[in-house]
């Protein structure tokens, strides 16, 4: 892929940016509104996306993002599952329990752990998301050559 004209790429570039500040509120307002770390995620998957369709990138740097993202979301779903078994050391022996205090109702830090588990599936969907995108344009340029 060589990518596309010059104003396509500052465009998406400036798109890109709103996306992408859309998904993290996405994720981090997702126990006060509709939405949270899976959708959120696919937002910012979105955002990547777009911008490697517009810029374009050669065989050799998307094994490389391909690589990155795959560790990116190997890593989230460790913490995700650190997080989740965090609650059994702090006396609950409930996997899954909410161990923070919550805040008042309404204001975003409210929810004791519920936000950090929104970010983590934020990470974890955007990286999973992009690591498939770029799997199968890796695969679209493979058979081309």
């Amino acid at each position: 892929m060589q990518g596309m004209s010059i104003i396509v790429k500052k465009v998406s570039q400036l798109i890109t940016a709103l996306i992408f500040m859309y998904g993290i509120y996405i994720i981090t307002h997702g126990h006060l509104t509709p939405g949270g770390g899976f959708a959120g995620g696919a937002i910012l998957a979105g955002a990547f996306i777009l911008l490697v369709l517009a810029n374009g990138s050669e065989l050799l740097k998307l094994k490389q993002k391909e690589e990155g993202s795959s560790l990116t979301e190997s890593l989230a779903i460790l913490a995700f599952l650190l997080l989740a078994t965090l609650t059994l050391f702090f006396g609950t022996y409930v996997f899954f329990n909410n161990y923070l205090p919550g805040g008042t109702v309404g204001n975003l830090i409210s929810a004791g752990i519920i936000p950090i588990y929104n970010i983590v599936i934020g990470i974890e969907v955007g990286a999973a998301l992009f690591t498939i995108f770029l799997a199968l344009a890796i695969y679209k340029e493979e058979m081309i050559k």
